[in-house]
C-alpha cells in the first residue's frame, strides 16, 4: 500500500504494484497474514482508531477479489514524544506477541515483513524471520537490514519467492 504519510483517508488507499499477487501467493501457501502498524497520527491527534479502522476495511474491500484476508490486525497509536514510550511501536515486539498469543503463531517460523526497518527488526528479538521491501522512501534501510542480516526484496511477489511460498 503506498503510503502517504498518515494514512487516514479510505479513499487513498492505494495498493502499489505486486502487493495483491504477493499476497495472494502467500495465502495460497497457507501463511497467516497479520498486519502490526505504527499509527502515530492518532498520538498527534489528526485522526482516531475510526479512521485507521477504515483504512483497513478499504484494503480489505481491495485485496478480497484476489482472496486475500488478514488474519488479525494490530496498531500502536502511540509516539514515544507525545505519549511517552511504550512496547507495541514497532521496532518493539508487544503487538507481535500479541497476535502470537491470540492465533497460535509460531514466532520463530513467522516472517516479518516491511518496507521500513523498525518493521523487521522485532524478527530478530523474536527469532523470527525479516524481510525488507524496498522503497525509494527509505533508501538506507535496505543495505542496513542486510547489515543486521534480514532478507531484502525489491518487491512483495520476490519477498513471496524468498519465503518459499510457489509463485505461479
Amino acid at each position: 500500500m503506498r503510503d502517504p504519510g498518515y494514512l487516514h483517508d479510505p479513499t487513498a488507499v492505494e495498493l502499489l504494484p505486486g502487493v495483491a499477487p504477493g499476497l495472494a501467493t502467500l495465502a495460497r501457501a497457507g501463511w497467516p497474514l497479520v498486519i502490526v502498524s505504527n499509527q502515530s497520527g492518532i498520538a498527534r491527534g489528526l485522526y482516531g482508531p475510526e479512521a485507521f479502522a477504515a483504512v483497513l476495511a478499504r484494503l480489505d474491500e481491495l485485496l478480497a477479489p484476489h482472496g486475500v484476508r488478514f488474519t488479525g490486525a494490530y496498531f500502536c497509536p502511540h509516539h514515544p514524544d507525545i505519549t511517552g514510550p511504550c512496547d507495541c511501536r514497532k521496532p518493539g515486539v508487544a503487538l507481535f506477541e500479541q497476535a502470537a498469543r491470540e492465533h497460535r503463531l509460531d514466532l520463530a517460523r513467522s516472517w516479518m515483513v516491511g518496507d521500513r526497518l523498525s518493521d523487521v527488526e522485532p524478527a530478530g528479538r523474536l527469532g523470527g524471520h525479516g524481510l525488507l521491501i524496498e522503497t525509494p522512501e527509505a533508501p538506507d534501510d535496505a543495505a542496513r537490514a542486510r547489515a543486521q542480516g534480514f532478507a531484502v526484496a525489491p518487491d512483495l511477489v520476490a519477498a513471496a519467492r524468498l519465503v518459499g511460498a510457489p509463485v505461479p
